[in-house]
């Protein structure tokens, strides 16, 4: 089978983490802060945090920025649940902006007329997650700009994007436009620790605030303690946290991988070029890229002419029956069925729902070969000559 997506890992991968394992901390060690440095460099941040998942650096962006009960988050409705779960962890009450309808990402039109509306009402949201869906970056000009005049606090989510750029060149991560932005490293991402996330900023004190809730907001800075300072065992807790910590493990790798970020990103960029080529004459739409060489190309989506769920599937099972990986990404989170239990219907998001009933993701990863891609797309071809 011709997987979808899977991670690269060569002997220098290897070789880092058993240099860990042969070392005296597997965790809280030396390689955690290594790893958040080279983070911050290079995506132009002047902080980064490290920790075991992009789900919990979502949830800790959200706590730092003090969401809570009674306020309002806004997401994509076109992305895994943890980008709207993280603002109901939080108490808050989670609603999303439909995507556009070209490039599938978070709509700066459908956002200013939500807007409009919610202020009128008193229902501004606090924050909003943006998603930047396969690596591409949405128009965070536009979308800045709406929230600043609104006082609307923004968190990108950013787990398809590192090795990104805006399309000024500040690469994303750099929170040009945001107070946070979200990483994940999982390990068909563009880079990995195994499992892992991050968040960059450029606030000292939303670093601050998520350096100590990712570690059961334990504190054992001797300037920051509130009782006294007993010796050097001692710590207090200033507040309620969670254990989200990345080991070393993962760190060292991460490390290691970033060294080759910018290949990985160079080789899904060809591999796309590839795929635009092959699609010609397709009877297929593709997502519109502001540009494509500010995008990492984490996923290719494409659509199919059919608007038929079942028709879909037809072409879903052929695919894997000829051992081609494809995948969907994603199911619309307003119809999950935890999401419709709080009021969510068919019918809420048409363009994200429109865009799902014909969706596919086509494999692309660095070691994609040639053959595999014409391979991929003949048979693509070939499956919708039969059925449409």
């Amino acid at each position: 089978m011709i997987p979808y997506g899977r991670q690269s890992i060569c002997e220098a991968d290897i070789a880092s983490v058993v240099e860990v394992l042969r070392s005296d901390f597997l965790t809280q060690g030396e390689m955690v802060p290594k790893f958040e440095k080279a983070l911050a460099m290079m995506v132009h941040s002047k902080f980064t945090v490290a920790v075991n998942s992009a789900t919990s650096a979502l949830h800790l962006a959200c706590q730092a920025l003090g969401l809570g009960p009674g306020d309002r988050l806004w997401t994509t409705p076109v992305s895994f649940v943890a980008s709207a779960n993280c603002g109901l962890l939080c108490g808050a009450i989670v609603d999303f902006v439909d995507i556009d309808p070209e490039t599938l990402n978070f709509c700066p039109a459908k956002f200013e007329e939500k807007l409009i509306a919610a202020n009128a009402k008193g229902q501004l949201p606090k924050i909003i997650i943006p998603v930047h869906l396969s690596g591409h970056p949405c128009n965070m000009e536009k979308i800045a700009s709406l929230a600043k005049r609104y006082g609307v606090r923004i968190v990108e989510d950013a787990s398809h994007a590192i090795g990104s750029s805006y399309l000024n060149g500040e690469p994303v991560g750099s929170c040009q436009y945001a107070d946070i932005t979200v990483f994940s490293f999982h390990p068909v991402k563009i880079i990995t620790t195994g499992e892992g996330g991050a968040a960059t900023t450029n606030d000292p004190s939303l670093a601050a605030i998520m350096s100590d809730l990712r570690s059961h907001g334990i504190t054992r800075d001797t300037d920051r303690l509130q009782l006294r300072d007993e010796g050097a065992w001692y710590y207090e807790q200033l507040s309620l946290g969670q254990n989200y910590r990345m080991t070393d493990l993962q760190a060292a790798l991460g490390v290691s991988q970033l060294k080759k970020l910018d290949g990985f990103v160079k080789k899904r960029r060809q591999i796309a070029a590839q795929y635009n080529i092959l699609l010609e004459g397709v009877t297929v739409t593709t997502q519109t890229i502001l540009n494509p060489n500010c995008s990492s190309w984490h996923l290719y989506l494409i659509n199919l002419t059919t608007k038929k769920r079942d028709e879909r599937r037809q072409v879903f099972d052929a695919m894997r029956n000829a051992d081609i990986g494809v995948n969907v990404h994603y199911i619309p989170i307003h119809l999950q069925p935890f999401y419709q239990s709080m009021g969510f219907k068919v019918g809420d998001f048409p363009n994200a729902e429109r865009y799902y009933d014909s969706c596919l993701t086509l494999p692309l990863h660095p070691e994609l070969k040639p053959t595999q891609q014409t391979y991929i797309i003949e048979t693509l071809r070939d499956i919708l000559s039969q059925r449409f």
